[in-house]
C-alpha cells in the first residue's frame, strides 16, 4: 500500500471512529498532497509524499517553538499533536552514523571534491535520505566534508 493510500485509508478510518481531532490533521495531509498534484498536475509517489511530511514537519516544529515561547500552551498542543501525527508516517529516522556514512558514499560516487560539487551530492542524497534526517543537517554535513 503506497504512503498516500495509507493516509486515505487513515482518514476515513478516523470519520467511522468520529475522531475530529485526528480527522483534521489527515485533511490537512490530504490537502497538501492535493495542492502538490494539482499544481505540478501530477499522480504523487512516495518520494514526492515524504517531501511533503518531510516539509509539514519543519513548519510544525517551527510553530510549536513560536507557541511555546509565547506561552500559548492550547495551540502547542495542536501542533505537538499534528506533529506526532505526521511523523507517524515518516521512515524511522536514521542515526548521524549513518546520514555520515551515507554522505561519505555519495561524495565518493559523485566524485565530489569541493563545494561547487555539493548540489550533485545533495541530489544523490535526497531519495535516501528525505523524511529519515533533517536536510538542512544533511546539508551542512555536506559542506563540512566537502571543505566549505
Amino acid at each position: 500500500m503506497t504512503l498516500k493510500a495509507q493516509i486515505l485509508d487513515d482518514v476515513k478510518s478516523a470519520m467511522r471512529a468520529r475522531d475530529q481531532k485526528r480527522l483534521t490533521a489527515l485533511r490537512l495531509i490530504t490537502a497538501a498532497i492535493k495542492q502538490l498534484e494539482v499544481d505540478k498536475r501530477i499522480e504523487v509517489d512516495d518520494q514526492m509524499v515524504l517531501a511533503v511530511l518531510d516539509k509539514m514537519v519543519k513548519q510544525r516544529r517551527d510553530s510549536l517553538e513560536q507557541y511555546e515561547s509565547a506561552g500559548r500552551d492550547d495551540l502547542a498542543a495542536q501542533e505537538k499533536f499534528e506533529l506526532d501525527l505526521i511523523t507517524a508516517y515518516l521512515p524511522e529516522a536514521l542515526s548521524d552514523d549513518a546520514v555520515a556514512a551515507l554522505i561519505r558514499q555519495a561524495i565518493a560516487d559523485t566524485g565530489a571534491d569541493n563545494i561547487r560539487d555539493m548540489g550533485a551530492v545533495m541530489n544523490k542524497l535526497r531519495a535516501e535520505v528525505q523524511g529519515r534526517a533533517d536536510m538542512k543537517a544533511v546539508s551542512s554535513a555536506v559542506k563540512a566534508q566537502l571543505g566549505a
